[in-house]
């Protein structure tokens, strides 16, 4: 397909074409009314001082006979204007009237007629165009009244020409118009679909190119980028968790087949063969639980969950969290302070909130441990936990005295697998934080990361109005507003 071709094939194109048949015939319906509106008041007009002229003429032929009539009419032919007149006998002499010929058509015609004159000019005579009533006297004479109406030809021919050259000039101007509006379109049409293609072959970091003019293709490009973006981050952390569960699940799984391997390569007895069971039961649950929080994150970020929103005390939530981690930051110890005074109702899911709240809390416990705290010059192992309403938004906060998260690593931090213990002597497998921002941005929230100078301050954000992200868009984030994983 050639550029023309293609370009004469676009919706612009077609349209303005569309519209210029459109236009052009509502002008052509507007002249033509104009026109004929016109023609019609003139020929009224013409016929209206004809018969006043032919009462006139009436009038005097009663009163003096023809005698009269050669007067007047040869009075009247002398006064400057457009009226004809002309008296003539029964052989076609001209007794009065300023029409020095007229042809065999006219002369034997009767009532109103028109015909064409001569009449002199410079340089010689001209044709023109007349309208006349004519009326036969007594004896064979003629009375001819009539006008002249050539000007009225020259202006339908000015109407004519107007209309046809106006029609050209329209048509070009549409056309020219067009095809710039749809070259220009076509443009940005094909800059498009190049970036597309780039895309569709693999380069997910294309994106669409945005003019900045505000116009419907640069929304469309917005909106399409935005996408572009969501699905190369579902990608990337697609490939990331397929590279996470490679390295992280491999471990368990051969340390589990080792252990089974041990235990059957040499006769024991029951209780030896009863632990290494126990023990693989509980490497398969880690398994079983590590894959169970990929699936819960997976529904979270398809949009799938959070069917069963209520009106709920995020307060009273928070409560009931704390008080069944308080057991667990006493064996650690660790105090678990919980700050919820004032009740502060939310639409959410209750088991969702509850279990992204309790990964906070735990994640909390875990690096404020008071090993952590003596690093932190000796700072009081303390966990708190409050409820706030702030600028239209619910505020979980959980703050600790550990060590913190290092400002590079905040935006790692949120990845699935991601630990920052490099020991990792603390059980887990790096989701539970994955976990608590999917359930964030399902509930149209955001999860974000401050310094408690020592320690961290993470702050669970949710909106009072209960507004929701679907299909697990992401929400806008200040900048840093990110936490460790557990």
């Amino acid at each position: 397909m050639t550029a023309l071709t293609k370009l004469f094939r676009t919706t612009t194109f077609r349209l303005s074409l569309t519209y210029l048949a459109l236009f052009s015939a509502a002008a052509i319906l507007v002249i033509f009314y104009i026109y004929w509106n016109t023609t019609v008041l003139l020929s009224r007009q013409l016929n209206q001082t004809i018969d006043a002229e032919l009462t006139g003429l009436a009038e005097q032929y009663k009163a003096g006979g023809l005698d009269q009539l050669v007067r007047t009419a040869a009075a009247r032919s002398q006064t400057p204007g457009s009226s004809l007149y002309l008296v003539a006998d029964k052989d076609g002499n001209r007794l009065a009237g300023n029409l020095t010929a007229v042809s065999p058509e006219l002369w034997n015609s009767l009532g109103p007629v028109e015909f064409v004159y001569r009449r002199p000019a410079p340089g010689g005579t001209e044709r023109r165009l007349a309208f006349a009533n004519v009326f036969r006297l007594p004896a064979g004479y003629r009375l001819i009244v009539g006008r002249d109406i050539e000007d009225r030809r020259d202006f339908a021919r000015s109407i004519r020409r107007a209309m046809l050259w106006g029609l050209g000039l329209m048509a070009l101007v549409s056309i020219g118009g067009g095809y710039w509006v749809s070259r220009k379109l076509l443009t940005r049409i094909d800059a498009i679909s190049a970036t597309s293609r780039t895309i569709m072959e693999g380069n997910l970091t294309g994106r669409l190119p945005v003019h900045g003019s505000g116009d419907e293709l640069d929304r469309l490009s917005e909106s399409l980028n935005l996408m572009l973006a969501r699905i190369e981050q579902l990608m990337a952390g697609l490939r990331e968790v397929s590279d996470n569960i490679a390295h992280d699940l491999k471990t368990p799984l051969n340390r589990l087949r080792n252990r089974v391997e041990e235990a059957l390569r040499e006769p024991h007895g029951e209780p030896v063969y009863r632990e290494a069971l126990e023990r693989t039961i509980e490497e398969a649950d880690g398994l079983i639980k590590t894959f169970n929080a990929l699936l819960s994150i997976a529904r979270l970020e398809a949009g799938a969950g959070g069917e069963n929103r209520e009106q709920l005390d995020v307060s009273e939530l928070v409560r009931d969290v704390a008080e069944l981690y308080e057991p667990v930051a006493e064996e650690r110890g660790i105090l678990l302070k919980a700050d919820t005074a004032p009740p502060l109702v939310i639409r959410a899911d209750r088991q969702l909130l509850g279990q992204a709240i309790a990964n906070l809390i735990d994640n909390a416990i875990k690096y404020g441990a008071p090993a952590a705290a003596q690093e932190n010059d000796g700072a009081e192992p303390e966990v708190e936990v409050s409820v706030s309403a702030k600028e239209g938004t619910a505020e979980i906060v959980v703050t600790d005295r550990g060590p913190g998260v290092p400002e590079a690593e905040r935006e790692r931090v949120l990845n699935r697998f991601v630990r920052l213990e490099a020991s990792r002597c603390e059980p887990g497998s790096g989701l539970g934080l994955s976990l608590v921002a999917a359930v964030a941005r399902l509930h149209g929230g955001a999860l974000k990361l401050e310094d408690n100078a020592p320690g961290l301050r993470v702050v669970l954000a949710l909106p009072i109005g209960g507004e929701t992200h679907v299909n697990g868009a992401v929400p806008t984030v200040s900048p840093g507003a990110e936490t460790r994983s557990a």
